[in-house]
């Protein structure tokens, strides 16, 4: 991780209790926001402008790269945060691969991903069930969605999560109205896996040419091989996962919207 090595040496060898007293009240001030914006998140979902949505959240990429060892947990909360508020996801995810490396990257993109899918599920379920309602209400691709998790739920979903025609925040939230169970929703949303890791993997490329890391030719044609090879899987997966569920839901073939 960027600088992390030399943020946690400096951490354990020089700050005093005050200056630790203080990076803890800002973690805690931190952790405090999430909570009170995970409780917010269905009414402030979709009404700031993308721009300065993206602005502020390379800003907070830019302070986490800066928090040494806590930085994976500030990550993964702050994860869950966007997750669950309709923010675009996009835009951190790839900053994954340049703060933290592909590897860890996509590990802590997955484990934010997967607790803020779930955190919307419920919500969608328990605590906001008509407003999930009016959303998706006279929508006929959701409809076809619901009925065939009637049949076949964890499956289903596993073929939703994999395609990138439907909207990852809406759908966790839209989920929640389906009779499927906490169990299948979560092994069926482990579909996002590919997904993860091809736009961890840009990001890690991007963040490594923009910091300027010396790399030799050999390592530079294993990345671009390696991305290469992510996209082909990403996009083998993504056509049988279409054609699997055009057979499921013939429906699928327009993709779901957000308006009722």
């Amino acid at each position: 991780m960027k600088r992390s090595g030399a943020v946690l040496d400096s951490l354990l060898s020089n700050l005093t209790k005050s200056k630790l007293t203080r990076l803890f009240t800002k973690f805690m001030a931190f952790a405090f926001m999430g909570m009170v914006l995970l409780a917010a998140a269905p009414a402030m979902a979709q009404e700031s402008a993308a721009g300065g949505i993206q602005g502020t959240l390379q800003n907070a990429l830019n302070w986490i790269d800066g928090l040494g060892a806590i930085a994976p947990i500030v990550f993964i909360i702050m994860y869950i945060i966007i997750t669950v508020s309709f923010l675009p996801a996009s835009v951190v995810t790839l900053g994954a691969g340049a703060v933290f490396g592909i590897v860890k990257g996509t590990i802590f993109v997955f484990i934010g991903a997967m607790l803020g899918a779930t955190a919307a599920f419920l919500i969608g379920r328990y605590l906001a069930r008509d407003w999930v309602s009016s959303k998706v209400s006279g929508n006929r691709i959701f409809k076809a969605i619901y009925d065939a998790i009637e049949k076949e739920g964890r499956k289903i979903i596993f073929l939703v999560r994999l395609s990138p025609a439907f909207p990852f925040n809406l759908l966790n939230y839209g989920l929640g109205l389906t009779n499927v169970s906490l169990t299948d929703y979560v092994l069926g949303t482990v579909g996002i896996l590919p997904g993860t890791i091809l736009y961890v993997y840009l990001g890690g490329i991007v963040g490594s040419a923009a910091a300027g890391r010396e790399k030799t030719p050999a390592e530079w044609a294993f990345l671009i091989v390696g991305l290469i090879a992510t996209f082909a899987v990403v996009y083998i997966v993504t056509k049988v996962a279409k054609k699997s569920l055009d057979e499921a839901i013939p429906e699928t073939n327009q993709p779901i919207s957000s308006e009722s």
